[in-house]
């Protein structure tokens, strides 16, 4: 069943000689719970392609449908909503909150949301990400790999529709990196999250469920690895 889908997906900055075409006419649908890894040179148009799909930058033209709403047809606060309750976003650079603890940086969407914290998601999430013990920690307390768990629990916290992944392993070593990416197809299959990650890393890429290459902010390469 199809949960994300990108219609003629354009953007384009600056104008006249200055102009710069970053995507150009993209379009694809990902089934619900599929694991798709995008890849491409840096400047390929990867990084806009996500932040379209997260509704946290808006295209040129073209459309993105997520769990069958029409993203860009919605005033701010609606789109500020549906950030905050249909994706989770994971970058590079974890983006935690330095002041706030661990289990503070994790909730702070659902609060912001004005909702209540569900309890037992939040303790099932920090055992999944070996957080337990680490509950009260501050950022600058933890390890690298440690803090892009946080970012991931945060992500996952309100059990969204679709996780978009923008490069999550490339601040941390080889064994980190795995470490994340396994916890990211392991929430994968236990939530059924569809997952969508940018990625550089080959070894990553060949462990999703389907590979889709961009270069010059257009689709080259679209393959279905499992099923």
């Amino acid at each position: 069943m199809e949960i994300l889908k990108a219609e003629s997906l354009t953007k384009i900055y600056g104008s006249g000689e200055n102009q710069v075409v970053a995507l150009d006419h993209v379009s694809f649908s990902v089934e619900r719970g599929q694991f798709t890894a995008i890849i491409g040179p840096s400047g390929s148009g990867k990084s806009t392609l996500l932040h379209l799909l997260g509704g946290v930058d808006v295209p040129t033209s073209g459309k993105v449908y997520v769990d069958g709403t029409d993203v860009y047809a919605q005033n701010e606060t609606q789109l500020a909503i549906f950030r905050r309750r249909q994706v989770g976003l994971i970058y590079q650079f974890y983006n935690l909150i330095p002041v706030l603890t661990v289990t503070e940086n994790m909730t702070l969407p659902v609060l912001m949301d004005g909702r209540k914290v569900n309890e037992e998601r939040l303790e099932e999430l920090l055992a999944l990400l070996s957080l337990s013990d680490r509950r009260n920690h501050l950022p600058n307390q933890l390890s690298g790999g440690q803090q892009q768990r946080v970012s991931i629990g945060r992500a996952l916290m309100n059990a969204p529709a679709v996780v978009l992944a923008d490069e999550p392993t490339g601040n941390l070593d080889s064994k980190n990196s795995q470490e994340i990416v396994d916890l990211l197809k392991y929430s994968n299959k236990k939530y059924q999250q569809t997952l969508i990650v940018i990625t550089h890393d080959e070894d990553i890429a060949l462990q999703a469920d389907r590979i889709i290459a961009i270069e010059d902010g257009r689709i080259t390469r679209d393959e279905v690895i499992r099923a």
